[in-house]
């Protein structure tokens, strides 16, 4: 089987040209914004390992969130579900 060839990722497909790009070609141009608005969370191993699902984790937070409120006589901020 052959190798695929190996392609410089920093150049543009065939298709375009760079006058398509008047402002520029920028590398994470949006990568603030979607840092900001993601609600992505990255698990350590061994916490994975202990919650084998999403509903696992959410079920766990809400305890804890119950857990916590009943301890300092306080709500939590409601949060839309997901």
């Amino acid at each position: 089987m052959k190798k695929a060839k190996a392609t410089n990722k920093d150049e543009l497909r065939p298709e375009y040209k760079r006058s398509d790009f008047p402002q520029g070609l920028v590398r994470g141009k949006y990568a603030k914004r979607l840092r900001e608005s993601s609600n992505i969370v990255v698990l350590d191993p061994e916490v994975a390992r202990a919650f084998p699902n999403r509903e696992a984790v959410n079920s766990a937070l809400r305890s804890l969130i119950r857990i916590a409120e009943r301890h300092s006589g306080k709500p939590t901020k409601k949060r839309r579900a997901g």
